[in-house]
């Protein structure tokens, strides 16, 4: 958890070494007042000039409080502050870190998992800046500074604090030794809580169709009822404290007195000649004894405020630790250093590729090795689960390859920085993802002065012909997720997205499968006729789609079992016939 203060910047480390100051000062007062107190008390038993003694020391501990208040007001509003700003530096890290990652990063911490630790774990931090650091500088000032002063008055008085203290201490720690676990528990089971909310809103269509709503409910319940108990379970715990406090607090009080009474007792007149001197004697220890039982209860005060510490940090460092686990998370993509020229343009080429998910698993695809030109059509079909998805990430360079090496432009994709290989290349994803907004910001994604000419011509020949139709145009607005579109409008949004970038290279994969056979034709006969010097990567299901490529090539189990035109696989590749055959007749083939 202490790793992450190191994105506190200079300026707030300034503003916590005044508040340290402030605090001590603040600390320097309140320690005063019991002398003030000490006084009061021997002039009230005294008898003498009581009225100026009582004005005057009580005019001082009235300022002593008044500034220990304003210094305490000024201390909270400083580290709010920094608080305040730590959260946000903190938040922008892990934003840029997970925007970052690679996709083996993102499977390696979950969707849920990661909004959590942007959003609770970063308000726990945050809290504990605004409140713990404040009372973690004081507590223990306090603590020593009111010990040494309380150390040489008596050795009873000093012993009794020094017992309440310990058995403070004890109680605490068995109670944040009980609590610790489930306090790591409870930030586990907030991820999954987040997860199956964010299940059950996002498939509530599903839900509703199968009348599921009682079987998601009890998963919900499930895990409500599970970090509840946790909660509960804590908040037991950490409640019994402010009964021990209490006794402490009533006990150590008891003590003093009966410590002071017997003092007081002992002081017999017969010792003393001069009567005055047994008067002042037993004054002494009257006005020792209000001071002390003062003292006493600021050693215990500031010993209730590390115990509140001890609440709130337990669960503030597996809170940390989340946070600082995603930001030590070195991506596995390290972006390379050219960005120059090449001598091709609109190449891919796979040499000897072979890749993983994971090291102990095998081979999603094997031994790939095939070539694509400036201006070709590659069609890439086969079953579900062949690699067809994984050949589309290993392009763009969304996971490394495990053996191989692939190509753009004739450089390996590795010695690109991210950027301008990303640059080079378009893809329409297979879930087609809008992001709340216009469809202007969804076509022209990313840039900041759009062209809508270019807009428009993008999604003419993405034949999304309904954007006409609505009354605001392309400046119509998209729900988050594009949840006020049909799956074909979506698809057509992003198609037309991927046109839009004027990349040399781009990939379908799989995004015609929404679309009608119709539109689907049309959509191809578009991009044929205006992308005549793009190099195009089509994966599909449909041999319509496909049987006009260039090249098609065919994948089982992540191997290439055929390559060619629709006309020569029918001839040789067995795989391929028997797709085509399932989907056509013998005559539409």
């Amino acid at each position: 958890m202490f790793h992450l203060f190191k994105y506190l910047k200079v300026k707030d480390w300034l503003i916590l070494l005044v508040c340290v100051g402030l605090i001590v000062a603040q600390v320097g007062l309140e320690l005063k007042m019991p002398d003030y107190t000490k006084e009061l008390t021997t002039i009230v038993q005294s008898g003498t000039d009581v009225m100026d003694g009582v004005w005057k020391n009580g005019g001082l501990m009235l300022a002593c409080a008044g500034g220990s208040l304003l210094m305490a007001i000024i201390c909270s509003i400083l580290i709010s502050n920094v608080a305040s700003s730590f959260s946000r530096n903190l938040r922008e890290q892990l934003f840029n870190k997970i925007a970052d990652f690679s996709n083996e990063e993102m499977n390696l911490f979950s969707t849920p998992s990661l909004i959590t630790r942007t959003t609770n774990d970063v308000m726990q931090m945050q809290n504990f800046m605004a409140m713990g650091v404040q009372l973690l500088f004081k507590a223990p000032i306090m603590a020593v500074w009111a010990i040494l002063k309380i150390s040489s008055t008596n050795v009873s008085w000093t012993a009794a604090v020094a017992i309440c203290v310990g058995v403070i201490v004890v109680c605490v720690s068995i109670l944040v030794k009980l609590c610790l676990p489930r306090f790591r528990k409870i930030q586990k089971l907030t991820d999954e809580l987040n997860d199956v909310t964010r299940e059950n809103i996002t498939g509530v269509r599903v839900v509703r169709a199968f009348n599921a709503e009682a079987y998601q409910e009890a998963k919900f319940d499930k895990v409500n009822n599970e970090i509840t108990n946790n909660h509960l379970f804590t908040s037991r715990v950490m409640g019994l404290l402010n009964p021990v406090m209490n006794i402490c607090m009533n006990a150590l009080i008891l003590a003093i007195y009966w410590i002071g009474a017997v003092l007081i007792n002992n002081i017999v007149m017969s010792d003393y000649t001069n009567p005055m001197e047994f008067i002042g004697d037993r004054v002494s220890v009257v006005g020792n004894m209000a001071a002390f039982s003062q003292y006493a209860m600021q050693v215990v005060m500031s010993f209730m405020m590390l115990i509140l510490i001890f609440i709130i940090l337990p669960r503030t460092m597996v809170s940390g630790n989340r946070i600082y686990e995603v930001l030590k998370t070195v991506p596995s993509i390290v972006s390379g250093t050219f960005n120059g020229k090449t001598d091709k343009c609109g190449t891919v080429e796979f040499k000897n590729v072979s890749f993983a998910y994971g090291d102990e698993a095998e081979n999603a695809v094997e031994d790939l090795n095939f070539t694509v030109d400036k201006g070709e059509t590659l069609a890439i079909i086969g079953s579900t689960g062949c690699g067809k998805t994984t050949i589309v990430n290993l392009i763009s360079r969304f996971y490394d390859v495990t053996k191989g090496e692939i190509l753009v432009d004739g450089i390996n994709v590795k010695e690109y920085k991210e950027e301008d290989l990303r640059n080079k290349i378009s893809v329409a994803a297979q879930k087609a993802a809008l992001f709340k907004g216009s469809i202007k910001d969804n076509v022209a994604y990313g840039c900041e002065n759009p062209d809508e000419n270019k807009i428009k011509k993008a999604l003419e020949i993405a034949k999304a012909d309904f954007v006409n139709e609505l009354d605001n145009g392309i400046e119509s607005e998209v729900a988050q997720g594009g949840t006020n579109f049909s799956g074909g409008q979506k698809q057509r949004i992003s198609i037309a997205r991927a046109l839009y970038k004027d990349a040399k290279i781009v990939i379908f994969d799989d995004t015609f499968s929404a679309l009608d056979y119709k539109t689907d034709m049309l959509v191809r006969k578009g991009i044929k006729e205006n992308l005549t010097d793009t190099t195009v990567i089509i994966v599909a299901q449909r041999i319509g789609t496909i049987m006009h490529a260039d090249k098609i090539m065919v994948l089982d189990e992540g191997r290439i079992v055929g390559m060619g035109t629709h006309k020569e696989l029918l001839e040789s590749c067995d795989t391929y016939k028997e797709i085509a055959l399932s989907q056509l007749s013998e005559e539409e083939i």
